[in-house]
C-alpha cells in the first residue's frame, strides 16, 4: 500500500446554474413580515420558529440580505410609531406604565425577531458593517418613541415630579421608576446622563440649595447636621433603589456641596450650638456627625480642626494664667489632664481617632502648658502629691495610668530640665521622709523617665535610691558595732552621695548633748569603713520621734523634725523661753525657726507650745513654754512643719539660677559635638543644630548659645575665620 500513489481529492461546484423564482425575495418577505406583525400583535403561539428561520436563512444565502434588512427596520418603525401614539394617549400616572409595558412587549418581540433573523445577524450583518438587530431594536425605540417630540420632555419631567414627589414625603411605586430608569440605561449611558442623570442633578441642586437655606435659619447646629445626614443617606438608598450606582457619587456631591460645604462656616460658628458648644457639652453624638459630614467635602476637616485648636489654645491659656488656680498647683495639673482626657475622648469617639485632631491636640497642649513658666514645677508637685498619699489603695493598674498621663504632659514641656530639678527634690523629701506610697511606683516612673530622655536623665535619680538601700546596710553595721547603744536614743542615718541628691547649703545647727554624742560615734564609725570620704550633717533635712509628757501625766509620740527636736528639748531644762534664746541655743537659721516654733505653737491640734503673746505669726520678743492641756485622740502625733507647698520668689530664683549654670556646659558640649563632626559651620546653622539636639531636656536660648561660643573660642576650642566672621573652625 504504501507503493500505490496518494490522490488529492477535489469537490467543484455544480456546473448547472441554480435558477431563483424572480418573485421569490417579496414571497419569502412577506411572510417573515406577516410573523413580524403577529409577533408585535401577540399571536406568535402560531408561528413556526423553524420555518421563519429558514426563510430568513434563504433569503441571506441568495443575496436578498440587503431587502431582508430595510424591511426589518421598516416594519419594526412602523410598529414603534404606533406604539408612540398609544404611549402619548396615556393620561396621568398611566404614562409610565404605559411606556413600561409597550417596553417589555417590545423587548420580548425584538428577541423572537432576532431569533428568526439570527443567521442574517451572523453573517450579512457585520459583512456589510450594519447595525445587529438587537442594538437595532434598541435603537429605533429611542429615535422613535424615547425622542419624540410629544414623550421625551414628558418623560423627564414626569420622573423629576416622582422624584421631587418623593423627597416631599410621598410614596412613590418605586418598581415602576427603576424599570424606566432601566429602559433608558439599556438605551446607552449617553440617553439615561441626557435624558435623566444632567436634568435630575441640576434640579436636585436647585431643591437643596432652597432646603439648605431654610434649615439654617431655623435649626440650631445639631438639628441642621440630622437634616443634612438624612437627606444624604435617602439620596444614596434611592440610587441603590432605581438609578444608576455610577449616579451616587454625582449625587452626594450636589447634597455635599448645596448643604454643607455652602453653609460650613456658618455651622461652625453658629451661636449657641456651634462647634464651640459643642466641644463645652460633650456633644459626641453630634460631633461625630459634624466629622463624617465635613470629611465629605474639600477643607472641611481643616475647618473643624482651625476652629478646636483656637479654641482649646483660648481656653488652655486662660487655665494656665488664671492666678486662682495657680494657687493649688495639684488642682491646676489635675485640670490639665480632664481637659486632655476631655479631648481624647472626643478624638476617640467622635473623629474616628483622626491622627491629623490629634497632633492639633498635642500642639495646642504644648503651645499653653509652656506658657506658665511653673509648669515644670506643678507637674512635678503633682507627682510629689500622687506618691506621697494620692495612691493609697489604689491598683497597680491605675497607678500605672495616673503615670502615663504625668509622662504625657511632660512630654509637652520644653524645659524638661527644669522639671527633673524639681522632682529631685521632691524625691529627695519623700524618701528621707520615708513618705512615698509604693517604691515600685517610683521606680515606674523613673523608667518612663529613662525612656523617654534617656540614661543621663534619671542617673542621679537611680542613685537616690541606691543610697537609701547602702545606708540601711550602714545602719546594720553601725550597730552590730556598737552593741552597748542599744538602751539609749535610736540614730538612723541616711548618707546621701553628694552628687546624686539635690545639693543643700551645708547649714548645722545644735543638736541635743544626747544626740550629738551618738552623731561623733557614728562619724567615727563610717570614716573608719571608708577611707577618703567626708560627711557634713544636713539637719535641715531629718526627723525625730520623741516621748513626751505633758499635764496630768498624758503620753504622747510626737514626730517631729530635728529642728522642731532641738527646740522641745530646750524645754527639758526650762519652763519658759524667749525667741532669742531659743534662737542662741539652736543656732537654727532664722526662717526656719520662725516656721518650725510656727507649726508646734500656732497650729490648732498640733500645738504643744504654748506663745505669748498669742499671734499666728512669730514674733522676736515672743515667749514660749509647753502647752500642759495639749491633747490628742491619738498616741502619735506628727506634728508638721509649716511650709508654703510651692516655691517662693526668692526660692524659685535661686532655683532658675541653678538650672542656668547646669545648662552651660550641656549647651558647650553640644556645640563641641557639632564642630567636630562638621569642622567649619556658620552661626545660624550651630544655633539651630544645637537648639534640634538638646530640644528634648530644654529650648536654648540663641542669646545663651552665643555667649557658649564666646567661652570656647576664649578657651581654644573655636575660632572665628579670618574672612568671614560668622563662620566657626573648630580647633582639634
Amino acid at each position: 500500500m504504501s507503493n500505490q500513489k496518494k490522490r488529492n481529492f477535489q469537490i467543484d461546484a455544480f456546473k448547472h446554474r441554480v435558477v431563483v423564482d424572480p418573485k421569490y425575495a417579496d414571497k419569502t418577505w412577506k411572510i417573515l413580515e406577516h410573523a413580524i406583525h403577529e409577533i408585535y400583535n401577540h399571536n406568535a403561539s402560531g408561528l413556526s420558529f423553524e420555518e421563519l428561520y429558514r426563510n430568513a436563512y434563504n433569503m441571506v444565502l441568495h443575496k436578498f440580505g440587503e431587502k431582508l434588512y430595510n424591511g426589518l427596520v421598516a416594519t419594526m418603525t412602523s410598529h414603534l410609531k404606533e406604539i408612540s401614539k398609544s404611549t402619548e394617549a396615556a393620561q396621568g400616572d398611566s404614562f409610565l406604565e404605559e411606556l413600561n409595558r409597550k417596553w417589555n412587549d417590545h423587548n420580548k418581540a425584538l428577541q423572537m425577531i432576532r431569533d428568526i433573523l439570527m443567521y442574517m445577524d451572523r453573517t450579512y450583518i457585520p459583512s456589510v458593517h450594519k447595525t445587529p438587530v438587537h442594538e437595532l431594536g434598541l435603537n429605533l425605540w429611542r429615535d422613535t418613541i424615547i425622542h419624540s417630540i410629544k414623550i421625551q420632555a414628558r418623560l423627564q419631567n414626569t420622573l423629576l415630579e416622582l422624584v421631587h414627589r418623593e423627597r416631599t414625603g410621598e410614596v412613590i411605586d418605586r418598581g415602576l421608576m427603576r424599570n424606566i430608569v432601566k429602559m433608558l440605561m439599556d438605551l446607552g449611558s449617553s440617553v439615561y446622563q441626557e435624558d435623566f442623570e444632567k436634568p435630575f442633578l441640576e434640579v436636585s441642586a436647585e431643591f437643596y440649595s432652597c432646603e439648605s437655606q431654610k434649615f439654617i435659619e431655623c435649626c440650631d447646629c445639631g438639628d441642621y447636621l440630622k437634616k443634612a445626614e438624612k437627606r444624604l443617606n435617602e439620596e444614596i438608598e434611592r440610587v441603590t433603589h432605581y438609578l444608576d450606582s455610577k449616579s451616587e457619587v454625582k449625587i452626594t456631591n450636589v447634597v455635599e456641596k448645596e448643604m454643607i460645604a455652602n453653609h460650613m462656616l456658618r455651622l461652625v460658628h453658629m451661636e449657641n450650638s456651634g462647634l464651640v458648644n459643642m466641644l463645652l457639652d460633650d456633644k459626641f453624638e453630634d460631633l461625630g456627625r459634624m466629622y463624617n459630614l465635613f470629611r465629605r467635602v474639600p477643607d472641611g476637616l481643616s475647618t473643624i480642626r482651625e476652629v478646636m485648636t483656637s479654641h482649646l489654645r483660648e481656653t488652655g491659656k486662660q487655665l494656665v494664667t488664671d492666678p486662682e488656680r495657680l494657687k493649688d498647683p495639684v488642682e491646676f495639673v489635675q485640670c490639665l489632664l480632664d481637659e486632655k482626657d476631655k479631648y481624647d475622648s472626643i478624638i476617640s469617639n467622635a473623629f474616628n481617632n483622626d491622627k491629623t485632631f490629634q497632633n492639633a491636640l498635642n500642639s495646642s497642649f504644648e503651645y499653653f502648658i509652656n506658657l506658665n513658666a511653673r509648669s515644670p514645677e506643678f507637674i512635678s508637685l503633682f507627682v510629689d502629691d500622687k506618691l506621697r498619699k494620692g495612691l493609697k489603695g489604689v491598683s497597680e493598674e491605675d497607678v500605672e495610668i495616673i503615670l502615663d498621663k504625668v509622662m504625657m504632659l511632660f512630654r509637652y514641656l520644653q524645659e524638661k530640665d527644669v522639671f527633673e530639678k524639681y522632682y529631685k527634690q521632691h524625691l529627695a523629701k519623700r524618701l528621707l521622709s520615708g513618705k512615698t506610697v509604693s517604691d515600685d511606683a517610683e521606680r515606674s516612673l523613673i523608667v518612663k523617665l529613662k525612656t523617654e530622655c534617656g540614661y543621663q536623665f534619671t542617673s542621679k535619680l537611680e542613685g537616690m535610691f541606691t543610697d537609701m538601700k547602702t545606708s540601711q546596710d550602714t545602719m546594720q553595721g553601725f550597730y552590730a558595732s556598737h552593741p552597748e547603744l542599744g538602751d539609749g536614743p535610736t540614730l538612723v542615718v541616711q548618707v546621701l552621695t553628694t552628687g546624686s541628691w539635690p545639693t543643700q547649703p551645708g547649714v548645722t545647727c545644735n543638736l541635743p548633748a544626747e544626740m550629738s554624742a551618738l552623731c561623733e560615734k557614728f562619724r567615727s564609725y563610717y570614716l573608719g569603713t571608708h577611707t577618703g570620704r567626708r560627711l557634713s550633717w544636713q539637719t535641715n533635712m531629718g526627723t525625730a520621734d520623741i516621748k513626751a509628757m505633758f499635764g496630768k501625766g498624758q503620753k504622747h509620740e510626737l514626730n517631729v523634725s530635728t529642728y522642731q527636736m532641738c527646740v522641745l528639748m530646750l524645754f527639758n531644762n526650762a519652763d519658759r523661753l524667749g525667741y532669742k534664746e531659743i534662737e542662741q541655743a539652736t543656732e537654727i537659721p532664722t526662717a526656719d525657726l520662725k516656721r518650725c516654733l510656727q507649726s508646734m505653737a500656732c497650729v490648732k491640734g498640733k500645738n504643744v507650745l504654748r506663745k505669748e503673746p498669742m499671734s499666728k505669726d512669730i514674733g522676736e520678743e515672743d515667749a514660749f513654754f509647753v502647752n500642759d492641756k495639749f491633747t490628742s485622740k491619738f498616741y502619735k502625733v506628727k506634728i508638721g512643719t509649716v511650709v508654703a507647698q510651692k516655691e517662693s520668689e526668692p526660692e524659685k530664683q535661686e532655683t532658675r539660677q541653678r538650672v542656668e549654670e547646669d545648662r552651660k556646659p550641656q549647651i558647650e558640649a553640644a556645640i563641641v559635638r557639632i564642630m567636630k563632626s562638621r569642622r567649619v559651620l556658620d552661626h545660624n546653622n550651630i544655633i539651630a543644630e544645637v537648639t534640634k539636639q538638646l530640644q528634648s531636656r530644654f529650648l536654648a536660648n540663641p542669646t545663651e548659645i552665643k555667649k557658649r561660643i564666646e567661652s570656647l573660642i576664649e578657651r581654644d576650642f573655636l575660632e572665628r575665620d579670618s574672612v568671614d566672621r560668622k563662620l566657626y573652625r573648630y580647633l582639634a
